[in-house]
């Protein structure tokens, strides 16, 4: 499992916040930073449009292009990057730190996670404690659990993480089919892609397919 090498998952290299993952020792040590790094460098101030009916909070940045739509609430601390769309119904939290041409969707939940540019999560998904790598897409429906049953630290390998929540880090250009879930630290290379209904876990390498494989079952109708 690649655990230090964040290179295999993610090109930082047109990410204006790479800075963020600088001396990390494991690919998800971000996270421990993630909420300091937005508070020191956040302005708030918005260079994009704030449609009528949507609230956006104290401490956040939208950038030029960037449209927040009815209904959509950014809470922040948040830094939104340049045409993104925050679309109605979504919930952007705390320590939300996005690229360019981002998609927040309609009643799609997002919070302590960055999102590289071009990711997106378009339709009722949950993404927590995460990261999104450029051109990633999550169908209809995904959600990145973030969070055990047990509520205790998760560990990945032997590796204690010192996190009681850790969502997905997800490489460049992934896609995961409609309603697909992911369980807490699940790693999932560049270039993967995922039926509709998978449950992700662990170790995905990239260029990957994850199949689910589903029987069905045509019986005849007796009308009564």
């Amino acid at each position: 499992m690649e655990l230090k090498n964040l290179s295999y998952y993610v090109d930082l290299s047109s990410f204006k916040h790479k800075e963020l993952f600088d001396g990390s020792e494991y690919v998800f040590d971000f996270l421990k930073k993630l909420a300091d790094y937005i508070t020191a460098n956040v302005c708030s101030e918005i260079h994009g449009t704030i449609m009528e009916g949507a609230h956006v909070g104290s401490h956040v940045y939208i950038g030029k292009g960037t449209v927040v739509q009815p209904g959509a609430w950014v809470h922040g601390p948040a830094i939104i990057g340049e045409n993104c769309e925050i679309r109605h119904g979504a919930y952007v939290g705390a320590n939300t730190l996005t690229g360019n041409h981002v998609v927040i969707g309609h009643a799609s939940e997002v919070g302590n996670a960055v999102f590289l540019n071009d990711a997106r999560a378009p339709h009722f998904a949950f993404v927590g404690h995460s990261l999104l790598g450029n051109k990633v897409n999550l169908g209809a429906g995904t959600k990145l659990s973030n969070l055990k049953v047990t509520f205790k630290e998760i560990e990945i390998d032997g590796v204690k993480t010192g996190l009681t929540k850790l969502g997905a880090i997800i490489g460049d250009n992934a896609s995961l089919g409609c309603n697909s879930v992911t369980q807490p630290g699940t790693f999932v290379g560049k270039n993967v892609f995922t039926y509709p209904l998978a449950l992700v876990r662990g170790f995905v390498p990239s260029n990957t397919i994850v199949k689910v494989r589903q029987a069905q079952e045509m019986a005849p109708f007796e009308e009564r």
